[in-house]
């Protein structure tokens, strides 16, 4: 029996492309790509959805096995496609962090900081815990199969071997990052007017009262009613962000 092997080598370069637009993906994907999550993790993750990506795209690949300077240039082209896709999933998570950013501020918590774990630097301890609250329920209401269904539709939008659209590219970069601070504004508008209106009253109180030390009264206040609110509006907060989180990923896998 004599068994044909010809077909392996450009099989080979094929699953190494699809491994470098899902790795580059994987490594900046929210909940997979934190510091925290081990390496070996990240990368059984990206070889078990490059094991699932590789049948259903693989005619799309014309692999030219007679030269190394095509591969290459293709290869550079899938990794950029992935970081453009993954980087697009992270944005959504600034949302978040400018929320939280503009919440601490506003109750006198500005200062108070801890590590984010996705980012692994100082952030606002309101912003970090909002992160992972968005994260736990990005997996709790299973959106995470979403960025994987954007994940294979991208070879509808990002075909292999042919140019990438450099204006769709800035179209959807600029779209991800105005759209992740006009949403981390929306969420944060509560507060907004909370410490508007709270400051104007300090402000009248200490005209009426200039013997009343207005900021050792003000501050504990201000936490107290701040943490009131918060605690009143997070369900609303996150179902807000979440509906954002699940459009951005539809435009995505809906994209043409």
């Amino acid at each position: 029996m004599r068994i044909d092997i010809s077909l392996l080598p450009a099989l080979g370069a094929a699953f190494m492309l699809v491994f470098a637009r899902v790795g580059a993906m994987v490594m900046l994907l929210p909940g997979f790509g934190e510091g925290y999550i081990p390496v070996r993790v990240k990368l059984a993750i990206a070889l078990l959805l490059t094991f699932i990506i590789l049948p259903l795209h693989r005619a799309a690949y014309h692999v030219d096995m007679q030269s190394v300077a095509p591969l290459a240039v293709l290869l550079v082209h899938e990794i950029i496609i992935g970081v453009v896709l993954g980087a697009t999933a992270r944005v959504t998570l600034a949302a978040l962090h400018v929320a939280g950013s503009v919440i601490a501020q506003q109750l006198g918590l500005g200062f108070v900081t801890s590590v984010d774990p996705t980012q692994g630097q100082q952030g606002a301890l309101m912003g970090n815990f909002l992160t992972l609250l968005g994260i736990a329920l990005l997996f709790a209401t299973d959106t995470h199969y979403l960025v994987i269904a954007a994940l294979n539709d991208s070879y509808k939008i990002f075909s292999p071997g042919e140019l990438m659209p450099s204006g769709d590219v800035a179209a959807l970069a600029t779209r991800a990052f105005a759209g992740a601070f006009k949403i981390g504004l929306q969420l944060s508008a509560p507060f907004l007017v909370f410490g508007l209106v709270f400051n104007i009253g300090l402000g009248v109180l200490a005209r009426l009262m200039p013997q009343m030390q207005v900021y050792f009264v003000g501050v504990p206040l201000s936490i107290f009613i701040g943490f009131m609110i918060f605690a009143a509006v997070l369900a609303s907060m996150m179902g807000t962000y979440m509906d954002y989180l699940i459009g951005v990923m539809q435009d995505l896998t809906s994209s043409n």
